[in-house]
């Protein structure tokens, strides 16, 4: 038996509703934490499989 109440709280902004095309102007632009350590780990896989792909290329070839 589901007993949970699903409810669904709406937060109010104090700025006037936006079309959607204008909301994405409101957004503060630049890097977030999330992309800085996603391009380090993105990097760090590359740099450290590179040597072992330059290895398995010279024993194949």
């Amino acid at each position: 038996m589901d007993n949970q109440q699903n409810l669904a709280v709406i937060d109010q902004p104090e700025l006037p509703a936006l079309p959607a095309f204008d909301r994405k102007v409101l957004q503060p632009k630049g890097f977030t934490i999330e992309d800085v350590l996603w391009a380090v780990g993105i990097w760090s896989v590359l740099l450290t499989m590179s040597p072992v792909i330059f290895f398995y290329m010279l024993m194949v070839a």
